[in-house]
This record gives structure tokens, sequence and C-alpha cells, in this order.
């Protein structure tokens, strides 16, 4: 069952004041209740110990025999009130009854001294016995007389409080209403928002348990706006690239359509089929980094051997290194031999070594080496792509880790669109580690690290 379903079962409010309201309005009427209950108690356990005092107190004054009065009663006796409060018998040793006050019929004889509950006429009489020489004396009184004046007792300290609950729910009510404020002055601010508005709520004068929430709201609001930001940043970067192949394609085939034999015609057709070649690789890399922006691998984050991912990686890259004439391997550095696994998306792993291969392969030249291989130290353990080629200038470095950024006469290389290493680089960071450039101490051109650093 939902929520919603239970909440309509139930009956109870949708707004978060009103069930406060009926929360704390049952709790009150419960508190009520109960100090009745325990008013009424505490008040018939008083007038049980009072009367049982003053029949105590009866039954002594007359265990000396008094002279009756004027009414026929033993002297000391308490009077009668039209309620019959207190009856009275008196019986000698031998069983002759010599007094008995009104009522006093409605009481059998009986011989069990102290006090007792008797019942009957229909109701439980509370009586106690004292035995003297002569005689034996019983004073016994209604329960419900005691039971009436409980109630009575109760429900004057009651009253008080039902008088009151009006104004306590209304102060309860403002309470509730004066606390609730925060949460409508964020209601408001957000309904009276923009969509492409994601500038953080105000956290000002936010009770404790409510800053919690907006604070978490905000920082999705800034996840959200750093996506839009990304978002816009790579529609614009995207159509700026995409420029220029587009033309390239649109030069080569006017070229070919104005070839007049047939060597124009084929060199034409190379041409363009290069420029088709490297628009698709742009457009695969485009959409490979859009996937990665739009998804971080953690929430796909296995346990992935690097060795498995290595040896497929350079499967997949050997039929262009051949065709360069590069030797392309795993690195012969006892340093770099042992391999390791990590808690990331293989699949993500496999598209980071595929992108460092493809930039090693357009940039080394012909004849030149890369090396794969792993490197542990005292800064954490690292996946290692080197090269002979040319490397990257240290001021370049981090440029060149940016999207559409090539170094100096890459371009003119390889004809690349400057996106393999940031790609790279949004992988790892999303895989937990760091994208490192610095210069080879083996091969003497471009080293890259992936580190994950000691936990």
């Amino acid at each position: 069952m939902s929520e919603n379903q239970a909440l309509q079962r139930l009956k109870l409010p949708g707004s978060l004041g009103g069930r406060l309201l009926l929360f704390i309005g049952m709790a009150i009427l419960l508190v009520a209740v109960l100090q009745g209950v325990f008013a009424y108690r505490n008040a018939l356990a008083q007038t049980d110990t009072l009367f049982d005092y003053q029949m105590q107190q009866t039954a002594f004054a007359l265990r000396a025999g008094l002279p009756v009065d004027a009414k026929g009663r033993p002297q000391g006796t308490p009077p009668e009130d039209e309620n019959n409060e207190f009856i009275v018998q008196v019986w000698t040793n031998e069983g002759l009854r010599i007094f008995e006050s009104a009522l006093g019929d409605a009481l059998p004889q009986m011989a069990v001294l102290g006090f007792a509950d008797v019942p009957a006429r229909g109701t439980t009489y509370r009586v106690f016995s004292l035995q003297t020489r002569s005689q034996v004396i019983q004073i016994a009184q209604d329960m419900r007389v005691r039971q009436i004046l409980a109630r009575e007792a109760a429900w004057r300290s009651l009253l008080p409080v039902v008088l009151l609950l009006p104004l306590l729910a209304l102060a309860v009510w403002w309470v509730i209403r004066h606390s609730l404020t925060p949460v409508q002055r964020v209601r408001r601010e957000l309904a009276m928002r923009q969509p492409q508005d994601l500038a953080p709520v105000a956290e000002h004068d936010l009770p404790d348990e409510m800053r919690p929430l907006v604070e978490e709201l905000n920082s999705l609001l800034q996840r959200v706006r750093q996506a839009f930001e990304a978002q816009q940043n790579f529609v614009a970067d995207a159509a700026h690239e995409l420029r220029s192949p587009l033309a390239a394609l649109q030069l080569q085939l006017q070229l070919l359509r104005k070839a007049t034999d047939s060597s124009e015609r084929e060199s034409a057709q190379a041409r363009l089929a290069q420029g088709i070649e490297r628009a698709g690789r742009l457009v695969e890399q485009l959409l490979a980094l859009a996937r990665q922006e739009a998804s971080p691998q953690t929430e796909n984050a296995r346990l992935a051997d690097l060795r498995v991912l290595v040896e497929q990686a350079l499967a997949d890259a050997a039929p262009a290194a051949q065709a360069k004439g590069l030797d392309m391997g795993l690195s012969e550095d006892p340093q770099q031999q042992s391999a390791f696994s990590v808690a990331a998306d293989a699949e993500a792993l496999a598209v980071l070594l595929r992108n460092l291969l493809d930039n090693a392969i357009k940039y080394v030249p012909a004849g030149g080496r890369v090396d794969v291989g792993w490197l542990q130290d005292e800064h954490g353990r690292a996946l290692v792509v080197e090269d002979s080629g040319p490397g990257i200038a240290p001021a370049e470095r981090q440029r060149v880790l940016q999207r559409f950024v090539r170094g100096q006469g890459a371009g003119g290389m390889a004809g690349g669109s400057g996106l393999g290493l940031a790609i790279a680089q949004s992988i790892a960071q999303s895989s937990g580690a760091q994208l490192w450039l610095d210069e080879s101490p083996q091969l003497g051109g471009l080293r890259v690290r992936v580190l994950w650093p000691q936990s």
C-alpha cells in the first residue's frame, strides 16, 4: 500500500500543519482523559481513606456503650443525611440487635471484624466491624457515595482543562502556522521561479530540521546548473568543431565533381574518404564525451581487471599500429609488470584506453614505440601509456586536457579533433582517478598516467 493510499484510508490532512494540529489535538485530548482517570482514582483513594478513618472513629466512640440521644441513636454517631451515608448497627455478643439506624436491616449480621465489602440491595457497602466485651458494632456506607464524590472531584480538576482547550488549540494553531512560515517562503520562492533560474534558495531563518533539506536542494540545483552549462558549452563547441569538417567535405565534393580525368577523380575520392573518416571519428568522440558527461560511471562501478582491458585494447589497436609501423605492446619495464584491478566501469576504462592509444598512433612518427604498463609507488597505483613521439610541452599539458584543444603542431601532424585527452580526463575523474601528463623517462615522448591515489 502506498503512502497516499494509507493517508486516504486514515483520512489524514494532506498538509503538514493540518497533521501537526490533528496529532497535537489528539495528544492533548488523550492527556486530558488520562488526567481525568488519574484524578478520579486519586480522589477515590483519598475518599476511601477519609471515610474509612471516619467509620473507625465512629465505632471507637460507640464501644463504651454511650446512651442514646433523643432520636434513639447512640450518642456520638454521625448524623444521617438524606443520602443515608452511614448505617449503624449494634449487636450483643448473643446475636441480639440492640440498635440499627435507618436502612440498617439492609445489611446482614456478620462477624468479620475490621473492614469488608459487602454486596447488598444491588450495591456494595463498605462495612467496619468492631467487637467489644458485650457487643459488636458495625458501621457501613454505600460505596456509590464515595464514587460520586470522587467523580465530582475529578470533574472539578478536569473542568479548567476543558474550558481552556479552545484557547490551547488556538495557541497550537498559531505556533504551527508561525513555525511553518519558512516552508511557505521556500515554496513561494520556488513557485515564482522561471525554469532557467537555478540560483540557490536562501537559507536564512530556516529551522534546523529544514536546513539540511534546503542544502541538499541547493546542491541539486548546483549540479543541474553545471550540467546545463556543460551541455550548452558542449553544443556550442560541437557546432563550432563540426563546421570545419563539413565545409571541408563540401569542398572535396566540389573538387570531385570538377575532376576532369581519372587521376584527379581518384585523388579527390581519396581526400573525400579521409574527410568522411575524420568527420565520423569526430562525431564518435563527441557522442562518447556526451555519454560520459551525461551519466557518470560511478553507478556502474565494479572490479575491473586492467590487464584484460589493456590486452583487448592493444588487440583492437594493433592493425592501425602495424599499418604505421609502430611497436605497440606491454611495457618491458620490471616496475610495470604487476597488473591490478580497480573499482570502475570496465566499458568506460576501455574507452579511455582506446582514446589514449588512438592519440599515440596519430602523433607518434612511423617506426616509433608505444608501451602500456602499470606502476605502483607511494602515490598510488597507475595505468601508464607512454610513447616515443614529440610529446607535449609542459606549458600546454593542462590546456590540452580541455575539449577541442590541440597541442601546437598537433593539428597539422595528425588532424586530431582535440577530444581524446578530454574524454580520458572525464572518464578518469568519474572513476576516482587523476590524469597526469609528463615526459616518458624511457621513451622520451609523452607519458600519460591514470593514477588511483592511495586510500
